[in-house]
């Protein structure tokens, strides 16, 4: 009686044990790769409602982070500048420029500029500005080098994991306090010789939390 399958058939379940592995394995890194934070979120750069330029304010002018997000220090949010803020410079700088439009407009009327936000964490996650800079976590160490951004863009995945890396271990992202919002901390010759637990301004050691209820209130 002949053979109902060819004989090549038989190798089909060799061909599985070995294929169906490395599909599965390929599956779960695009999970976690294609799925995180760090491809979703990193280098997000939404187009904003009036062209403003970081490198220029606070890179070329060397304006102080805290001069527009002026609750950081004091608020768990990092306020957006109010266009008052923003007149405080361009009620004498660029009085005419037309792409100072909406902010003219929006100091004449009252109405909010609308901004895009570029950092967002989810509802769940519990975040305040103000411990992590009394800590003397720089800007730049989440935000990434704003002063370079014409753009603003989204410079960390700002996952869980990311998270708790640094609170595992902060040393490595603490400065001096006076150095939180200087930009250019990370390469200078005082970071290899800063000792945090030396630093007299430090009035008690950080502790970040590691468990749930740190985070998720």
């Amino acid at each position: 009686m002949p053979a109902i399958f060819p004989r090549w058939t038989n190798k089909i379940p060799l061909a599985l044990g070995v294929v169906t592995p490395l599909v599965g394995a390929f599956l779960i890194f695009a999970v976690w790769y294609w799925w995180s934070p760090l491809y979703t979120d990193v280098g997000y750069r939404p187009k904003q409602p009036v062209e403003y330029s970081h490198a220029l304010h606070a890179g070329d002018m060397g304006i102080d982070c805290r001069y527009c997000h002026n609750t950081v220090e004091s608020a768990p949010h990092a306020a957006v500048p109010p266009t008052q803020t923003c007149m405080n410079c361009h009620s004498q700088v660029q009085t005419e420029s037309p792409r100072l439009a909406l902010v003219r407009t929006s100091f004449e009327t009252g109405e909010a500029i609308p901004w895009v936000r570029v950092h967002m964490l989810p509802d769940y996650a519990f975040f305040d500005h103000r411990p992590h800079v009394a800590a003397g976590v720089g800007c730049a160490t989440c935000h990434g080098r704003v002063d370079n951004m014409v753009v603003v863009e989204q410079a960390q995945p700002m996952s869980m994991g990311w998270c708790l890396d640094c609170h595992r271990n902060p040393e490595p992202n603490l400065r001096p306090l006076d150095q939180v919002t200087n930009m250019d901390w990370d390469d200078s010759p005082e970071k290899a010789a800063y000792d945090f637990k030396k630093d007299p301004e430090r009035k008690r050691m950080p502790s970040p939390p590691v468990h749930c209820s740190g985070c998720h209130r």
